[in-house]
């Protein structure tokens, strides 16, 4: 399915998006996520976070992003795409909207706990490795820590 810019909308995410979003993250899984993490993204969804963001288009969610502050650490959490929703640009938006979520939270960094698979993506934002933990996300998925200064992130 190919969508246009104008028909992705953005809004807060809801109780009722559950399943919309365990089928995005089952989708990419094992291509970005190892198959171990869906019990921590099953916790983090009921805990209903309330700035996690989906973008629906054509009725269905096809992707979610939430940045969030804990303590002095504002951070993106679980991006998710549908796979016919990649390489559109709705990873950039999210990225560009992410570094502005960061930077009205105050944060100087977003920081950015990837997989081996998905730091190329980050990488192009100007996102830079900290540290890796072989396996960090389970068997074969390697923890990658990253840093996104907001003040010098590239303009999307």
């Amino acid at each position: 399915m190919s969508f246009q810019p104008h028909d992705i909308c953005l809004r807060p995410c809801r109780r009722s998006d559950r399943e919309a979003c365990l089928a995005l993250f089952d989708a990419n899984c094992p291509a970005f996520f190892a198959p171990n993490e869906r019990e921590d993204y099953v916790l983090f969804l009921d805990e209903s976070p309330e700035s996690y963001q989906v973008a629906t288009a054509a009725g269905r969610v096809i992707g979610a992003y939430g940045v969030f502050r804990r303590g002095e650490r504002v951070a993106i959490n679980w991006i998710l795409l549908a796979p016919d929703a990649q390489g559109m640009g709705l990873g950039a938006l999210f990225m560009e909207r992410a570094v502005e979520e960061a930077r009205a939270l105050g944060g100087k960094v977003l920081n950015i706990a990837a997989s081996h698979l998905s730091a190329p993506f980050f990488q192009r934002f100007g996102a830079l490795e900290r540290g890796r933990v072989t396996n960090g996300w389970g068997p074969g998925m390697h923890r990658v820590d990253m840093a996104l200064m907001i003040e010098t992130s590239k303009r999307l």
